[in-house]
């Protein structure tokens, strides 16, 4: 029986992709590459040094770099760029009074999540949030996150599962053992969701409850 459900946070709670996308954008203009947004949308969600290497070649150092220049735009505008996907509050809180343990499992910087959901009044609505613990979300997988929570919660791989809207969550979930369902809603390209081995797949909040809720 399901117990634990861990959410992913950008693409899967908040919809975070203008404010990343815009900083992503200036950190490349420093560098000479121009981008339009739309290309930029696969760094919303996975750790930004993976993206800058995996994206454009970059050494980890220059990634790391890339990610500095990244945040002079990010923390003071492109994190409140942002908004909560509608439905989410109704769904957890449904969650929580079926029984279920719910908490947030991201490669976001850990205090950059929880001062958007203190922002949102949504401080008390998981039970545990986990992030990265490195302001610049390059010294955690999903992986490592995931443990990190289970670990946090007590929860087992049998009776947990990862909530997430991209290929890092299902790798990740997968690293641990544990199964992803996958949100349309979120920033996978299309049929990226399929590819790589989400559990289910679903279109809304609607679908998503009722889908936990019945495992």
């Amino acid at each position: 029986m399901l117990k634990n459900i861990l959410f992913d946070f950008d693409g899967t709670v908040f919809d975070t992709v203008e404010g990343i996308t815009k900083s992503v954008q200036y950190a490349l203009q420093l560098r000479g590459i121009e981008e339009p947004l739309e290309n930029l949308r696969c760094f919303a969600g996975p750790p930004l040094v993976d993206m800058f290497m995996e994206r454009y070649g970059f050494s980890r150092d220059d990634a790391e770099k890339a990610v500095r220049d990244f945040k002079k735009r990010y923390d003071p505008t492109g994190l409140n760029e942002c908004c909560v996907f509608n439905g989410i509050v109704s769904t957890v809180n449904s969650l929580k009074v079926s029984g279920k343990r719910v908490a947030i499992a991201t490669s976001k910087p850990q205090v950059l999540a929880e001062r958007l959901l203190k922002r949102e009044s949504m401080e008390n609505l998981f039970e545990i949030v986990c992030g990265s613990s490195n302001a610049v979300g390059s010294n955690e997988s999903k992986a490592d996150v995931i443990r990190r929570v289970m670990s946090l919660m007590n929860a087992n791989i049998s009776d947990t599962i990862l909530v997430g809207d991209t290929k890092w969550d299902i790798l990740g979930a997968k690293e641990v053992g544990i199964e992803c369902i996958g949100v349309s809603w979120g920033y996978a390209a299309i049929g990226e969701l399929e590819s790589y081995g989400a559990f289910a797949i679903v279109d809304n909040m609607k679908l998503l409850s009722e889908l936990l809720t019945s495992m």
